[in-house]
């Protein structure tokens, strides 16, 4: 039976997302932790580390729209692979703040480059019915990827942090560079419609205008079974309430998870009194239970109202928040991981497909951009927030609390998200 080349592209962009993960994302709170200790950086230096990769993300989102709306992802990913490789050599080599500075925006530069959005986009143009279940699927490897950390905090304290990051540069290019090239822009590329609808076989009289109409027909017919009414450009989507509400939504969502994957180790290390392996098993818990999400995500993602399950994921998102900076014990410890962990997974591959159902195809790379602007906020945001106020207060307590506030009143924002007509 022939796979359809879809699916392909979802298991290369879950390889991508594991590799960034894995080696970044989740990653990037244990260098906080030994850069902290080892330079002396206060947590407000490195948490401008984080934003910067927030800050770039903004500043390129637009640019990167227009250009995978136009040309497809395909080379952007491959060129985020050797660019994202090149940080982690620079970072290996770093002795300076300013050093740390440049390595993180070439490293967030790379993985904007092949990272969640233009594969989002990528995969975004080859499914609709289908849409919910494969960004859940390629969303599997963000969470996959946390499982990992427990191996770069044991190669760190083994080997050291600098041969970590050369590793993670030889690691990001060998695996990612085959996966980079599975991609292609469109289902005619390669003879096929959204979803891997079958092709109806045209008359012998008029073949090629019949092929190209039978094609533009199953594509037609997989839109409305989708449910979106029309296609939207990016301004037209800007003018609607929904596009505000799901980005203040998705925004305030970042705010915990940002600061979650920059500060959640050092608060357990530093604060509470775990070791670096241990704190690191309670993410790799977490990400455990964002696996669990997506697989959730992924059975009823098409199903139910992604609007509802959003709003939920917010108030798991602040609970998970509290138990992390109120624990008492490891009980505490493992409420987070699971509460956190499952609204993350079940939550993130939402936020592209609510987009992509109220606005439809045409300028879905364009409308996420312009929608990563102002969701750096958050992502910007959180990890500031949580390290100034350790710094002030002496601990997370005050700045984990004021963000988890924040993104539970999120919920409200999803809830009144309806889709625009």
């Amino acid at each position: 039976m022939k796979i359809f080349y879809g699916w392909k592209m979802v298991g290369a962009a879950l390889g991508l997302q594991f590799l960034q993960a894995a080696l970044l994302h989740h990653a990037f709170g244990a260098y906080v932790a030994t850069f902290e200790r080892e330079f002396g950086w206060s947590k407000t230096a490195l948490s401008a580390g984080a934003a910067l990769q927030s800050v770039e993300a903004a500043v390129l989102g637009p640019a990167l729209g227009w250009i995978v709306d136009r040309f497809g992802a395909q080379h952007m990913i491959r060129a985020g692979i050797l660019v994202f490789g090149a940080g982690f050599v620079l970072l290996a080599s770093i002795d300076s703040l300013t050093g740390f500075y440049a390595a993180v925006f070439t490293i967030a530069i790379g993985s904007s480059l092949c990272g969640y959005f233009p594969l989002t986009v990528a995969v975004v143009q080859w499914f609709e019915k289908k849409r919910a279940r494969a960004l859940s699927t390629m969303s599997l490897g963000l969470a996959l990827g946390g499982v990992f950390v427990p191996a770069v905090a044991w190669t760190m304290q083994t080997f050291g942090w600098r041969t970590t990051a050369l590793a993670s540069a030889v690691l990001s290019v060998a695996i990612g560079w085959p996966l980079a090239k599975v991609f292609r822009r469109r289902p005619e590329d390669v003879g096929e419609t959204i979803d891997g609808l079958p092709v109806p076989q045209p008359r012998p009289d008029a073949a090629c205008a019949a092929g190209r109409a039978a094609r533009t027909q199953a594509g037609a017919a997989a839109h409305t079974a989708a449910g979106v009414a029309r296609e939207f450009t990016a301004r037209e989507a800007m003018r609607t309430a929904a596009f505000w509400l799901l980005t203040i939504g998705h925004g305030f969502a970042l705010l915990v998870v940002s600061a979650v994957n920059v500060h959640a180790i050092a608060h357990m290390n530093v604060g509470l009194g775990y070791s670096l392996a241990q704190a690191s098993l309670f993410v790799t818990l977490m990400t455990v239970a964002q696996a669990g999400g997506v697989m959730l995500g992924w059975a009823i993602g098409d199903r139910f109202d992604k609007r509802w399950i959003s709003a939920a994921c917010m108030l798991m998102h602040a609970g998970g928040l509290l138990m992390l900076t109120y624990a008492k014990g490891s009980a505490w410890l493992v409420a987070f991981a699971l509460l956190h962990g499952v609204a993350w997974g079940l939550r993130g591959p939402f936020m592209q497909a609510l987009r992509a159902d109220y606005f439809g195809r045409r300028s879905i790379g364009m409308i996420l951009g312009i929608s990563a602007i102002f969701i750096a906020i958050g992502q910007v945001a959180g990890p500031m927030v949580a390290g100034g106020m350790a710094d002030l207060t002496g601990d997370y307590r005050t700045g984990f609390t004021l963000l988890a506030l924040v993104a539970a009143s999120g919920s409200l924002a999803f809830l009144l998200a309806r889709r625009p007509w």
